[in-house]
């Protein structure tokens, strides 16, 4: 099962927050390792984008000046890597910063089962909750711990 990491928009009516609500999942993304300029300006990672730019131009001149460009080239695949890895931490950081908060972690096989959990706990839109679904284990209570784009993202304390 995967991790989908559940972000609200910033707003004050609680219906409109799960119609919005945006599910990334916590895990390597191949695009994002791929082709991580695309994958970083699609994602409105602007900040993100421009200092991807500027890791892989000081990687190629250092490869270029010095007479080691298979080492620069490593060192790029390592930058690769890293976007991978770290890309959904840096799309959830860029959404806080945006003013979107955590509801949780939900776990699923797909996007469209944690959408259903997920629209599931948060109930039909008047303060009760839903009936919980068959399939549907108990969830265990979250446990507080780090939080940060890269520390702890299945330790989230659940709603804040």
């Amino acid at each position: 099962m995967a991790a989908f990491v559940v972000l609200e928009p910033p707003t004050r009516s609680a219906s409109a927050a799960s119609e919005r609500a945006v599910l990334v999942r916590d895990g390597f993304s191949l695009l994002a390792f791929l082709v991580a300029p695309l994958w970083l300006l699609w994602h409105r990672l602007w900040v993100e984008t421009l200092l991807y730019f500027a890791v892989a131009l000081a990687l190629a001149a250092l490869g270029k000046f010095t007479g080691h460009e298979v080492a620069g080239s490593l060192l790029s695949l390592l930058v690769s890597i890293y976007f991978g890895l770290e890309g959904a931490a840096l799309r959830i950081a860029a959404l806080r910063r945006r003013g979107w908060r955590e509801w949780g972690v939900v776990e699923a096989n797909s996007a469209q089962d944690a959408e259903m959990r997920y629209l599931g706990e948060v109930g039909n839109g008047n303060g009760e909750a839903a009936a919980p679904l068959a399939d549907t284990p108990p969830r265990a209570p979250a446990r507080p711990g780090p939080t940060g784009p890269a520390l702890g993202l299945l330790n989230y304390p659940g709603r804040a």
